[in-house]
Formats: structure tokens, C-alpha cells, sequence
């Protein structure tokens, strides 16, 4: 495809008449890329609700109902993205065994349990979603006993970060075991764990925590704008308790009829796909990636698993050797002129790799990246 890759397909009036260039995403599902392609029964089941006025809180209400009812779960609840769903589900923690009241956040008037347990290696930039409600993150070192150390009776819940940052963690079974025998609740953040699709259960129905929150706008390519709460109905309550219309906490947290419906349109469309298609898919276009950019001196590509969020599928690990021509930044930064923007991932703990992920590319763009990517290299 050479420096004379077409950006036809890659066309969109709105974002050229703006002046900005669209882009070709091989790094991840991020937020500042736009998260992921909502597919055309999501935007049409948007595109229809926007056509009338409805009583929000009742369709608030339904559309979890039936999304809970999808994933095996007792409740749901859909928010404004992940982060929202984390302090609407801390703040209703906090509350427990009370109604939550909107208003009493963060200066916590009447609430004495306004502590939050996380992980040191847990440990990351969502802390401030937590932080939000009022509530103080105590942090216990990577053991069992640090955690049970760490509970009190100012303990609203333990925020797990399930994923890549689990890792350095004891295993969540045990850790859930400890929770039970202090009666403390489990909030899961989970906002990058579809696939695989069994999250949407396994966290709550299986491992039996209390809560887990998703993102709307990554694995199950529903609205950018929107996340969703699955648990017990005690903390949808809370959670619904606390969100818009109502004044308080949750009042910036809105969540319009166009999300409410497009997330369980999404819901529905992931739940009837083909995951093991898709992610066979993943590792064709990794398989490609790796045959297209060999021979390259001083380069090697591989494939790493699993993905940077710690989904099941893989990546393309791009290595460059010492000395290389050019250094990894210079790479990225060249990916994004010429005919093209192309962003890919590079790897905190290796300074001269980058990664090139599957997830959000078409197979066409997945050419486009191998092309541009060996232009790069052997310029």
C-alpha cells in the first residue's frame, strides 16, 4: 500500500470540518481515541429513542431490568461511564444498611463508614471516583493480611480493579472469603473486562460480589457516554437512588433515553455474537501482523498475551533492538503523519516496544497498519 494509502474510507465530514484528521486505532478502546465503533443496531435503537420524550426514571428502571435479566443478574443499572458507576456504587456502600441521600455527599453528614480498601498495586488515576463521594482510600499492601488488617468499622467496601492491575493481588476468591467474614461488600471495577462476555455474570453470580462496573464504551461497544452497574438490587436501588433527575451527588452523572437505549441494544448485540469467532479473529489479524513485518532488520514482532486490560486475546509486540535507527518514540510519533494518523500502545515496561492491538480495527485497517508500520521501520 506504500506512503499513497487512501483516505476515502477514512472520510468523516463532521471531524474534517473541524479541521481534524480521523484516525486508524491499533492501540486499545481509550477514551481519549473515542473507546469503540458502536455497530448499527446501536445507533439505530439510539437514533429511534431520541424521537420521543419519556418518563427517564421509569426507562431507566426498565432498561436495567431487562438488561439484568439478559445478564443473569438480580439488577442493573446503566451510568454516564464506569468512573460514574464506581461513586454511585461507593456512595450507596457508604450508606448501607440506610438509603443513600443524595445530598449528603462529600461533606458525609450521618455517614460514619467512609472508608474505602484498595490495593496498593491497585492503586491508579480511578481512585479519584472513589475519592469523589467524600470517602478515604486505605491502602493495604499486596496480602491477605494487610487486608484484613485494614478493616474496620469505618469500612464502606474493598474497590477491586480487576485486570491487569489484579495481578500482583491475591487471588480475588480469597480475598472475597475475608470480605464475607466481616461483612464487608466487594465493588468490582471492571470497566475493561469484555470479552470475555461471562464478566458480566461471573463477578457477581459466581464469585458473589456485591457489584461490578463496566464500561459502555469499550468491549461492548455501546455509547462512549455510558457505563453500567450490575449487583444486588440493594445497590441499584442506591444507585438509582442517587442519579438524575435527583439533586445531589449524581446530579452531573446524567444519563440521557439515547445511552439508556443504545447500552441495552449493545448489551444485546454482544451477548449474540460469536465471541470465539471474534476472537479467533484477533489472532488472524496478529498471525498477519507478524508474517507482514518480518525480515526487518533489527526488529522482531511476537505476539503478547494477553491484551493490555488483560482480556483473552492477543496483541503484536513490536521489539527494537539497541541501536536501532530510530527510537520507539520517533516511531509513533511518524505513524501519525503521511496519509494517515495510525495510534498504537507503547509498552511502560519496555522503552524500545510498542503494541498494536486488534480489537478496534477492521481487517482493511489492519493492512494499513501493517503497510504504514513497515514503511516506517525500513524508511
Amino acid at each position: 500500500m506504500g506512503s499513497q494509502i487512501s483516505r476515502g474510507a477514512l472520510r468523516v465530514s463532521i471531524y474534517e470540518d473541524l479541521g481534524i484528521r480521523p484516525i486508524i486505532n491499533a492501540s486499545a478502546t481509550l477514551t481519549r481515541l473515542g473507546g469503540s465503533r458502536m455497530p448499527a443496531e446501536v445507533l439505530e435503537a439510539m437514533r429511534a429513542a431520541a424521537g420521543s420524550f419519556v418518563d427517564l426514571p421509569l426507562f431507566q428502571t426498565r432498561v436495567g431490568d431487562r438488561i439484568a435479566e439478559l445478564t443473569r443478574n438480580d439488577a442493573a443499572f446503566v451510568s454516564s461511564g464506569a468512573a460514574a458507576g464506581i461513586v454511585l456504587s461507593v456512595a450507596t456502600l457508604m450508606a448501607a444498611p440506610n438509603e443513600p441521600d443524595p445530598m449528603a455527599y462529600p461533606m458525609l453528614n450521618g455517614i460514619t463508614r467512609n472508608e474505602v480498601i484498595v490495593f496498593t498495586s491497585q492503586r491508579n488515576g480511578y481512585d479519584f471516583a472513589i475519592r469523589q463521594t467524600g470517602a478515604s482510600v486505605i491502602e493495604c499492601d499486596d496480602t491477605l493480611a494487610s487486608f484484613e488488617s485494614a478493616i474496620s468499622g469505618r469500612t464502606a467496601c474493598l474497590v477491586w480493579f480487576a485486570g491487569a492491575l489484579a495481578l500482583k493481588s491475591p487471588p480475588i476468591e480469597d480475598v472475597i472469603a475475608i470480605a464475607r467474614k466481616h461483612h464487608v461488600p466487594v465493588l468490582v471495577d471492571a470497566a475493561a473486562q469484555i470479552p470475555p462476555v461471562s464478566s458480566f455474570w461471573h463477578y457477581t453470580k459466581v464469585l458473589g460480589c456485591d457489584g461490578v462496573v463496566f464500561s459502555g464504551g469499550k468491549g461492548i461497544r455501546g455509547p462512549q457516554a455510558a457505563g453500567l452497574v450490575l449487583g444486588t438490587r440493594e445497590l441499584i436501588a442506591g444507585c438509582r437512588r442517587l442519579s438524575a433527575p435527583t439533586q445531589g451527588i449524581g446530579r452531573p452523572m446524567k444519563v440521557g433515553k439515547e445511552e439508556l437505549a443504545g447500552m441495552l441494544a449493545a448489551v444485546r448485540y454482544t451477548l449474540e455474537q460469536d465471541e470465539d469467532a471474534i476472537l479467533e479473529g484477533y489472532e488472524s489479524i496478529v498471525r498477519n501482523w507478524i508474517e507482514d513485518l518480518g525480515g526487518i532488520a533489527g526488529v522482531t514482532t511476537e505476539r503478547g498475551f494477553p491484551s493490555e486490560a488483560g482480556q483473552p486475546h492477543p496483541r503484536a509486540i513490536v521489539h527494537l533492538d539497541a541501536g536501532f535507527s530510530k527510537t520507539r518514540d520517533q516511531v509513533i510519533d511518524e505513524l501519525k503523519t503521511g496519509d494517515v494518523w495510525i495510534e498504537v500502545a507503547a509498552l511502560a515496561d519496555e522503552p524500545n516496544a510498542i503494541a498494536l492491538n486488534p480489537q478496534t480495527l477492521t481487517s482493511q485497517e489492519a493492512d494499513v497498519v501493517a503497510a504504514r508500520l513497515r514503511q516506517v521501520l525500513t524508511s
